[in-house]
């Protein structure tokens, strides 16, 4: 079976012979390998490349670990590429294996691995890596990498992606998509009960372990249960604050405020959590907390709660913020103030908007609500969005509906099939 990823195929397929090290990111098994290794792979053969000028070396194979010594990288890969007038692609595969901890710890110089990067640039060599943690890949590494790394962001499958192999309505697609996610190997499991032994093992046995390998983690069941908190309250605004007060609620007294803020951040790291930040429309600034964190995958979200709490607000909410950022998209939540009168009296009140969306000179306000049965719930839904004066597209994804149409005041009201199989949706 193959599934196709042409949208990442094509912008790797564009940095062909740019002088730049490509960088492949994304959360473990949502499909980096495959892409480079296979799609990729067989592109290059496609287009007259040969086999010897592909040096494939996969740093998480036990058969390739002396290679994680950045010295025995180089000398391995400029063995392979032994002709100079010839070109040859190299294929590094999860790079951060070849950073050690007390590499790290030394701050005041770069980590050798970069200067083996970089020194294949001035060779006949066109480089591209993956990796799973942005630290070492994207937060803090372009200056690194001398101006010369060009960053591509890996999801796991897109619901359009998903839809390309998988058999049945989509009703069908997209009640499984909310309930297993989309990492591609699940696939490859027929059964129900590998389903959940896959999505179960992949926190423990590889997301949590790393996690605690490269940071020296003390409690994996602090970070653990921090992971089932944020878990339960997708599409809420949250903090360390509240969520250190969940936790001493919950007779968890152990891990503290700064703690919290730091494995949120390992969290985001690792790619298994996105956060929104607060925008505030009018003022057209960053509030800062609190704020949203999303599930990059919702069958790990859903594994972590052995499949409950599976409210479909929640995973609508977090399935259209996923696409968004497929799409290319900067994703934030909205704020929008305007002055009311209550009792006779003028009060300032917040509004929010569920997602600003920003792409260039593009800006959609977008809110997603699961039914909208009557005119009240219509007002209720759309009373954020037509507080906000500006011209920017309103728009409101709901569940299926015969055909989108736009409300008196303008918004358009678009169903959940037509918004998550159209890329052009929200122009309509």
């Amino acid at each position: 079976m193959i599934i196709k990823r042409d949208k990442y195929l094509h912008k790797l397929a564009n940095q062909i012979d740019k002088p730049m090290i490509k960088i492949i990111t994304g959360v473990r098994r949502c499909g980096k390998s495959y892409l480079l290794f296979r799609l990729f792979y067989d592109y290059l053969l496609q287009n007259g490349f040969k086999e010897d000028q592909i040096i494939c070396v996969n740093l998480e194979d036990r058969a390739f670990s002396d290679l994680r010594e950045p010295d025995a990288l180089y000398n391995y890969v400029m063995k392979k590429a032994s002709k100079k007038n010839r070109k040859y692609f190299v294929f590094i595969d999860e790079a951060q294996f070849s950073i050690k901890k007390e590499d790290l710890k030394n701050k005041d110089k770069p980590l050798p691995v970069y200067d083996v990067l970089n020194g294949f640039l001035s060779r006949n060599l066109d480089v591209y890596i993956t990796g799973s943690n942005s630290k070492f890949l994207s937060k803090d590494v372009m200056t690194e990498f001398r101006g010369r790394g060009w960053e591509i962001y890996i999801q796991p499958l897109a619901f359009y992606e998903y839809r390309t192999v998988y058999n049945g309505s989509f009703n069908e697609a997209w009640n499984d998509y909310l309930y297993y996610g989309g990492l591609p190997y699940l696939f490859l499991a027929n059964e129900t009960e590998d389903k959940f032994s896959y999505l179960n093992n992949l926190h423990t046995e590889i997301y949590l372990k790393d996690i605690k390998e490269r940071y020296d983690v003390k409690s994996s069941s602090g970070m653990s249960e921090l992971l089932k908190v944020i878990a339960s309250g997708i599409g809420s605004l949250t903090n360390p604050q509240r969520i250190a007060n969940t936790f001493k609620t919950s007779g968890i007294k152990t891990i503290s405020e700064p703690t919290i803020a730091d494995y949120l951040e390992y969290l985001q790291d690792a790619f298994i959590v996105k956060k929104a930040e607060r925008y505030d429309i009018k003022g057209r600034k960053y509030i800062g907390t609190p704020a949203k964190y999303y599930f990059t995958d919702l069958g790990l979200r859903n594994s972590l709660l052995n499949f409950r709490q599976m409210e479909i607000t929640h995973l609508m909410e977090n399935a259209i913020y996923n696409e968004l950022i497929y799409r290319g998209f900067n994703v934030d939540v909205g704020v929008v103030e305007a002055n009311e009168v209550e009792s006779g009296k003028k009060i300032r009140k917040q509004y929010e908007v569920d997602f600003v969306a920003n792409k260039g000179s593009k800006t959609y306000y977008i809110q997603s609500a699961y039914q909208i049965g009557d005119s009240d719930k219509l007002n209720q839904e759309q009373r954020s969005l037509i507080k906000i004066k500006d011209s920017f597209k309103k728009i409101i994804v709901t569940d299926n509906i015969l055909r989108e149409w736009n409300t008196e005041q303008g918004t358009l009201v678009i169903g959940i099939e037509r918004f998550m199989t159209d890329e052009n949706s929200l122009d309509l």
